[in-house]
């Protein structure tokens, strides 16, 4: 992968209206997707935390191959409709936990719970890496990184393929 990142979108929506977007980034992005495309096999990773739902059909048109995080608690960013919408011509690498609310001041059980559901919307039929929303803070529970690895292992790609449950692949 190429890694590229815009951080362009709050919690509620862009930063940055779509049409702006549209006239004056999306053609950048086109031109230095297109070259990493032309001249590599890599797959384009863009990283943009925030409410980018507005626009995720120009990343697509733009070049991105890889959308990363998807931050869950941000408006727009339902991952079941993502996966629905947008899973034929994105992976999605993030979105397993939300890091803001649930991994941080959850239960135990509602980071296995959240982690089931993720893995549920987003890893139906493979375009899903499972990683946290964003960075685990020093402020997480012990118990709670612990549930989170639990639940992975459980609901994951590998109990995916041995109880017939949607895998991460």
């Amino acid at each position: 992968v190429v890694m590229t990142a815009d951080d362009f979108a709050g919690q509620q929506r862009l930063l940055i209206s779509p049409e702006t977007y549209r006239t004056l980034v999306k053609p950048r992005h086109r031109e230095l997707f297109g070259f990493i495309h032309a001249h590599s096999r890599a797959r384009v990773f863009f990283h943009s935390c925030g409410a980018v739902r507005e626009v995720i059909p120009d990343l697509i048109e733009a070049g991105v191959d890889i959308l990363n995080p998807v931050q869950v608690s941000a408006a727009g960013m339902d991952t079941a409709a993502l996966k629905r919408e947008f899973g034929r011509d994105l992976t999605f690498w993030g979105g397993g936990v939300d890091t803001q609310h649930v991994l941080t001041r959850g239960t135990p059980r509602e980071v296995r719970d959240e982690v089931r559901r993720r893995v549920a919307d987003l890893g139906a039929g493979g375009g899903f890496v499972f990683a946290t929303v964003h960075n685990i803070q020093p402020d997480v529970p012990p118990a709670n990184i612990l549930a989170m690895r639990e639940a992975l292992d459980e609901f994951g790609v590998y109990g995916a393929l041995e109880e017939g449950r949607p895998g991460s692949g």
